[in-house]
């Protein structure tokens, strides 16, 4: 089994470490320009966007090969999935992929324009991720066949939503403020999964960001903000390292 992820700060690749099988990161097959993979199970995990695919997971999917007897999706997200699988069956459909089961998980919400962290944390608890998530790995380990559907309201507004937030990604990263307490370590460099950072000092950003805020989360010195977030806290889950997220998303050549 092959298991891709996208992450920023964490949830995606701990929902993939507990699915299992062979993990592979999205941003690093983009990189490494790996596109045809075969084996008999492959699945993706990714938080939702948007009501949405994160840019990178349709890009992969649209480029690549697959070759399995069963496929699977899992989203995690942290307020409202919408019809956000839908998109990936979409994706997927065009790329040659039917799938057999899709699932969404719900975690820790890091989007700091609408939500504080600290409200986010206080709630982890009940919304009973363990419990979901091996649901979900059982459910995939066993080949069940289902598919989440929505309405077609929740349709019509994820793809209106998922649109309109597209159309603004590129140049998002200039909501980000830097101030003094950057001490230039690159971290926000390396858990960027577009190679959009460059540290001469002080991060610069390139303009095709994909708002996943992973150097924002993940900035040791908390130095990075954005112009209007809720909150000063941030978030890496729990059984996550930065580290890890490096690994996974570092674009930079070593």
């Amino acid at each position: 089994m092959i298991t891709f992820y996208f992450t920023a700060t964490g949830n995606s690749l701990y929902v993939a470490q507990r699915i299992g099988g062979e993990l592979r990161s999205i941003p690093r097959m983009l990189k490494e320009g790996q596109r045809e993979f075969t084996a008999e199970t492959i699945g993706f995990v990714f938080p939702c966007y948007g009501f949405g695919l994160p840019r990178a997971v349709s890009t992969f999917i649209q480029q690549a090969t697959f070759h399995a007897d069963y496929f699977f999706a899992v989203m995690t997200y942290g307020n409202m999935a919408a019809s956000g699988l839908r998109h990936i069956e979409q994706v997927g459909r065009k790329a040659g992929v039917a799938f057999d089961y899709s699932a969404e998980n719900h975690m820790v919400d890091n989007y700091l324009p609408f939500f504080k962290m600290e409200d986010q944390l206080a709630s982890e608890g009940a919304k009973q991720i363990e419990a979901a998530i091996d649901r979900i790995a059982r459910a995939i380990h066993d080949r069940h066949q289902q598919r989440i559907h929505k309405g077609a309201l929740s349709i019509i507004c994820s793809k209106l939503i998922h649109f309109f937030m597209s159309r603004m990604l590129d140049d998002a990263d200039k909501q980000f403020l830097v101030n003094d307490t950057c001490n230039g370590c690159k971290v926000c460099e390396q858990v960027c999964p577009k190679h959009n950072i460059s540290v001469a000092g002080r991060p610069t950003y390139a303009h095709h960001c994909d708002w996943c805020l992973a150097c924002i989360h993940l900035c040791p010195q908390n130095a990075i903000h954005l112009k209007h977030e809720r909150s000063n806290a941030r978030f890496l889950n729990p059984h996550v390292t930065r580290h890890d997220i490096i690994v996974a998303n570092n674009q930079r050549d070593a």
